[in-house]
């Protein structure tokens, strides 16, 4: 039960500094607007999946950039956080703030008739 608890403040430590890490030391233009949402981690903190969202159309862009910049993103975070072993980090576009616009959109043209 612990371990659970651990894993969100790794979670949440993690979204903080990778955040951080785009807009202070990540200079691909790529990955410019790129917002960190969540962090889900695997219970042994080996793995860390890191959900993002972008409001422009370039998210193709940004999920390669991202994918570029993973090396530079591992190494600030092993400077930065007191872990024994920094997770590996795999990039996944956060869908949700699409489909809740959808949702709205469908909720306003359901009032207009």
């Amino acid at each position: 039960m612990a371990s659970h608890f651990r894993t969100d403040r790794v979670g949440m430590e993690i979204k903080r500094e990778v955040n951080e890490i785009l807009q202070k030391k990540v200079r691909d233009p790529r990955v410019q607007g790129v917002t960190i949402t969540d962090v889900q981690m695997l219970g042994d903190l080996s793995m860390a999946k890191v959900y993002y969202s972008i409001m422009s159309d370039l998210a193709q862009k940004a999920q390669t950039g991202l994918e570029k910049a993973t090396g530079t993103i591992k190494r600030e975070l092993g400077r930065n956080l007191k872990l024994y072993k920094i997770p590996d980090l795999t990039f996944v576009k956060d869908e949700s703030i699409e489909y809740g616009n959808k949702i709205d959109e469908m909720l306003r043209n359901l009032n207009k008739d």
